[in-house]
């Protein structure tokens, strides 16, 4: 049984942070994702980049899945249980339903527009996945929105690129996109758009424009798999990414 309160918390970083403490506790796997894991390796976020966070992602391993699903019923979440059921293999659904608020978890990887791998990264950081994932599942959308701008410019501007991860891990950004077209195609549009679209927010505007030039670089010169040489032959012609189902 979890030693936390069963009553979801309102402030929903402590109730990350909560959720992960339990986790830990129970020595699950468990790792955070989306807006409230940019803020929990921020050291401060500027209030140009400020910004309500909706709802808690989290990612899983397979072998933690099941038993983090009892945790998360202990800890006051109701599951929606056709979706779990139908889904519960790569995708999980909770809800805090005192605080309006939906949880979703990934498991083994992260699957939206792309898919992502997390499983053998998760042991890397102690509270979320490595940055270099986390930047690469907000980069992933086809359109980026505001929300997801402000914490991709807040990731690039706190957190350098780096050769291992430290920071924001060059070669495994690279690796993943020189083995995957589609992918390479949205991460690669998506960081030009984040840099048209700096001058909007009262940073450090160079240091980010410098650190999406340095992935750009890495991107570019990654050698590329047969896989992608022969996806990139038939181009934006067919459909590179998902539309995934909004639940």
């Amino acid at each position: 049984m979890a030693s936390s309160s069963a009553q979801p918390l309102s402030d929903i970083v402590n109730e990350g942070r909560r959720v992960l403490g339990a986790a830990r506790e129970a020595c699950l796997t468990v790792r955070l994702l989306g807006g409230v894991a940019v803020n929990v390796r921020s050291r401060g976020l500027p209030p140009a980049l400020t910004r309500e966070y909706k709802d808690l992602d989290f990612a899983t391993a397979k072998k933690s899945s099941g038993d983090l699903q009892k945790l998360l019923r202990e800890l006051g979440y109701e599951p929606h249980v056709t979706f779990n059921a139908m889904n519960g293999k790569e995708r999980l659904l909770f809800y805090d339903n005192p605080n309006g608020r939906q949880m979703d978890v990934f498991v083994s990887s992260f699957r939206m527009c792309h898919e992502i791998p997390l499983e053998k990264r998760l042991p890397i950081d102690d509270d979320t996945v490595p940055l270099a994932e986390l930047l690469l599942t907000k980069l992933q959308i086809i359109e980026l929105n505001e929300k997801d701008v402000r914490d991709t410019v807040a990731l690039l501007l706190e957190h350098d690129v780096t050769e291992d991860d430290a920071g924001v891990s060059a070669p495994r950004v690279a690796a993943l996109c020189a083995d995957d077209w589609g992918l390479c195609r949205t991460i690669s549009h998506s960081l030009a758009t984040l840099r048209d679209r700096l001058d909007a927010y009262d940073v450090d505007r160079e240091a980010v424009s410098n650190r999406v030039s340095a992935i750009l670089e890495r991107i570019e010169a990654a050698p590329k798999s047969r896989g992608w040489r022969m996806r990139a032959k038939i181009g934006e012609r067919k459909r590179w990414y998902e539309l995934p189902e909004e639940v």
